[in-house]
């Protein structure tokens, strides 16, 4: 970029370290893909859970299991940064891809009123998804309530890889169940638990992952098997005790307040065992094991 865009004598005293710093974030930007996409499709699920479907022949090719993509909702101070989502599902040959999410404040709450036709401005797709070991013979996925959102795209692409998998996935109750018919009809096996028992199991997932490894599988087939897990953090660090506990390895995914969602701002920092990270640019995606807990 030219030199003038920086031009601020108020930040004279800095050198050059200004021209770096935007430098950097120009760089970030021009490099992944920013584009408008149209709503084909928008569904309210239940009282609060909405799915959205986009046109975008890039990021239905491009995007990989956990990525997000970052949309600007409106352009005006209401939101006014934009807002990260989970890659739900993609259709490469439709050029589609899905967001699932949940109605939690004023950002998803404009969202949800988008209608069929409407254009997003989008940024996409972000982050570093999950790594799907082809060797692995089992595949764990533990879902909590919306962090079910990238693990359907997960489980489509493991069973792609013949991987038996278990899918366990909790909500607070019946009316906040999402998903489970996406999993059916892709032939995967779901284990389903409500806080309130009021659907399925009552339990947490994180009991159903516990009950899963002590008695239906064997000790043996655990250095075969890989857990991947998203939702609220509390789950996310008992599904790694669990999976230390057993010598399995583990991959979780993050919910954390995302700002810029490029790696500029810093914001969304977490600390490991190699010094602090970035949750939209290391991440998503952790190794549990690399997490400070």
């Amino acid at each position: 970029p030219p030199n003038d865009c920086f031009a601020d004598s108020s930040l004279s005293h800095l050198g050059t370290a200004p021209l770096f710093i935007f430098y950097h974030i120009y760089v970030k930007i021009r490099l992944m893909l920013q584009q408008r996409s149209r709503i084909i499709n928008h569904q309210k699920l239940s009282d609060t859970y909405y799915k959205l479907t986009l046109e975008s022949k890039e990021i239905s090719a491009l995007a990989k299991p956990g990525q997000f993509v970052n949309i600007l909702i409106n352009h005006g101070t209401c939101p006014l940064l934009r807002r990260p989502f989970a890659i739900h599902r993609k259709n490469k040959d439709k050029e589609i891809f899905e967001v699932l999410y949940e109605v939690v404040g004023n950002g998803t709450m404009a969202l949800s009123i988008k209608k069929i036709g409407d254009e997003l401005d989008i940024l996409g797709p972000l982050g570093n998804g999950f790594t799907i070991d082809q060797n692995k013979k089992t595949a764990i996925i533990v879902a909590g309530g919306i962090g079910i959102a990238p693990l359907v795209a997960l489980a489509e692409e493991t069973k792609s890889s013949n991987q038996t998998i278990y899918f366990i996935t909790g909500h607070g109750s019946n009316n906040a169940i999402v998903c489970i018919d996406e999993l059916k009809s892709m032939g995967i096996e779901t284990i389903l638990c409500t806080d309130d028992g009021t659907a399925g199991k009552k339990g947490t997932a994180t009991k159903l992952l516990k009950d899963l490894l002590d008695n239906k599988l064997s000790p043996i087939s655990y250095n075969q098997s890989t857990i991947y897990s998203c939702g609220p953090k509390a789950m996310l660090k008992a599904t790694a005790a669990i999976a230390k506990s057993k010598q399995i390895s583990c991959q979780v995914s993050l919910e954390e307040k995302l700002a810029c969602g490029i790696g500029a701002c810093l914001g969304c920092s977490v600390k490991t065992k190699k010094g602090y990270k970035l949750v939209c640019k290391d991440g998503p995606v952790f190794d549990a094991e690399e997490l400070v807990w």
